[in-house]
């Protein structure tokens, strides 16, 4: 599952509610009724179809918000004098299934979960990007065409999984030592409502570089029985990397930790962890730019492999609910190598759109290019993040037994049987490829 995932399902049973928002106090009387005034004045205008406005729904909010809207939605608003009602939520897959429910969906969103709007287009909730984005432009495991062979997102954004983050200063010998020692994981379960996602990276990848792409998407699209053999040994592999069920003070900072935070102890003295399973965004945290963050591919450290089987990716993926001229314009803007190269620089993530080279972008680090060349690397398949492809109610379960895993891994069969019996229900939607195939 993506690490900024939107949370459980749009469309599925079990919507949250929204979470609740603090309203800010004004510093004085005369600053508030100034605000309302010019609240008004924007109110007014737009009614008077004066401006005309597209709604997005994304999951940026603080400083990812702040540069979102200067690399993208500005440059759109002064180029096509359109205002942008952006949304930043972090628990945007309620908010929008709320919205969708009430019959007030954004024009356009962005979520990390292709399963969850591949349910939203089963229902008819999303309109074809036929005409409005180059299929040549993305991958197939990034733009993929459903069942009626159309085309409903495409990523904005785009990270690569499948590697193991450590301080510059560690050697390959005491990486290697590393790996075989729970400890030495830098390891956080939490994520608020999408807590256990970054278990359900560990057992993907591990089942990706073990057994290769073909299986991995037999599992991903509901064809390869949870208790199977391969995925069962995924499991357990992760069991015993990390520890599931050993130390209890190691399992409780693990379950208890948010996944940002899991890398802190990488900057302190003495070091509290060595190595991180995580995404290529998280070379953004504090803890590993201090530690000057280098990565290996998870296939060489973990299991020894002389090459990479394969990549697990995920993205940022755009969807268009409301057919406007605005919202057009939008996609179009969204989808054009000139915005996507801007919303990849200062490394703030990759663009794997064909107009964009992979040295674009970024402060020209080496471990930047890297990860921006792995990602288009032609000669190994690329697989989208196993969870966040699955039905919506599927990868949540997957996320909360991965948690219920780490502290009982005795109750694995259990909860295999369990993923069986949900991914069995009829009327889920899974996707009929996640896997590129490029060589």
């Amino acid at each position: 599952m993506s690490a900024h995932p939107g949370g459980p399902p749009a469309a599925a049973p079990g919507i949250r509610p929204r979470s609740p928002r603090r309203l800010a106090r004004t510093v004085t009387v005369v600053a508030s009724c100034l605000a309302l005034l010019a609240a008004a004045v924007v109110v007014g205008v737009r009614a008077l179809g004066q401006e005309p406005t597209v709604t997005l729904l994304a999951n940026w909010t603080g400083e990812d918000e702040q540069h979102f809207r200067q690399a993208v939605i500005e440059p759109f608003e002064r180029k096509y004098h359109i205002h942008v009602d952006y949304q930043g939520s972090n628990a945007e897959s309620q908010v929008l299934g709320a919205d969708v429910e009430a019959g007030t969906p954004p024009d356009v969103v962005v979520l990390t979960g292709p399963g969850e709007l591949a349910e939203y287009a089963r229902r008819k909730h999303l309109v074809s990007l036929d005409g409005l984005v180059a299929r040549e432009d993305f991958g197939t495991s990034w733009a993929t065409p459903l069942a009626d062979g159309h085309v409903y997102w495409f990523p904005l954004k785009a990270d690569l999984k499948s590697i193991v983050w450590y301080p510059a200063d560690v050697g390959a010998r005491q990486r290697r030592q590393a790996a075989h020692r729970p400890d030495q994981w830098c390891l956080g379960m939490g994520s608020g409502a999408t807590s256990g996602w970054p278990g359900t990276d560990w057992i993907e990848d591990i089942l990706l570089q073990r057994y290769g792409p073909d299986v991995y998407e037999r599992w991903a699209r509901g064809d390869l029985p949870w208790q199977s053999k391969q995925v069962k040994e995924a499991w357990t592999t992760w069991r015993d990397l990390v520890g599931a069920g050993g130390d209890p003070d190691l399992v409780r900072r693990a379950l208890k930790n948010p996944y940002q935070s899991a890398s802190d102890p990488v900057a302190a003295t003495p070091r509290g962890c060595t190595l991180e399973h995580q995404a290529s965004f998280i070379r953004n945290q504090p803890a590993w730019q201090h530690a000057d963050g280098r990565y290996a591919p998870s296939a060489q450290l973990i299991f020894g492999a002389p090459t990479t089987r394969a990549w697990e990716v995920s993205g940022d993926l755009v969807a268009l609910l409301h057919d406007t001229p605005q919202a057009r314009k939008l996609i179009r803007h969204l989808a054009s190598a000139d915005v996507q190269r801007a919303w990849t620089a200062e490394e703030s993530g990759f663009s794997v759109h064909s107009g964009v080279g992979p040295a674009s972008g970024g402060s020209g680090s080496a471990w930047h290019r890297s990860l921006a060349l792995a990602l288009r690397d032609e000669r190994t398949a690329h697989c989208f993040d196993a969870s966040d492809a699955m039905p919506p109610a599927v990868r949540d379960a997957f996320a909360e037994a991965t948690i219920e895993f780490l502290a009982h891994p005795d109750h694995l069969d259990t909860l295999l049987r369990s993923l069986d019996t949900l991914s069995d229900t009829r009327g889920l939607t899974w996707l009929p490829s996640v896997c590129d195939r490029t060589s």
